[in-house]
């Protein structure tokens, strides 16, 4: 199995060390596993987003009119 190292704080590796009955290193796995598993989704619900958003405009839609017409109430 490959290995990683994470680097922390002395103050963070003594409150490890206070709880030396954690399997830190299993900790440390779940949490990578569940952020790569939680990235897969939010990328798949932000396409499922960009699907629905990409809807086609109706068949009269003028966007140049639409356009001017902003324009000129700025103005």
């Amino acid at each position: 199995m490959p290995m990683v190292t994470v680097r922390v704080d002395e103050r963070l590796k003594q409150e490890m060390e206070k709880l030396n009955y954690i399997n830190w290193s299993e900790v440390i796995r779940e949490v990578v596993e569940r952020e790569i598993k939680e990235g897969g989704r939010n990328i798949a619900e932000a396409v499922l987003l960009n699907e629905r958003l990409r809807k086609k405009p109706p068949k009269d839609w003028d966007s140049t009119r639409i356009i001017k017409a902003w324009r000129q109430r700025r103005s």
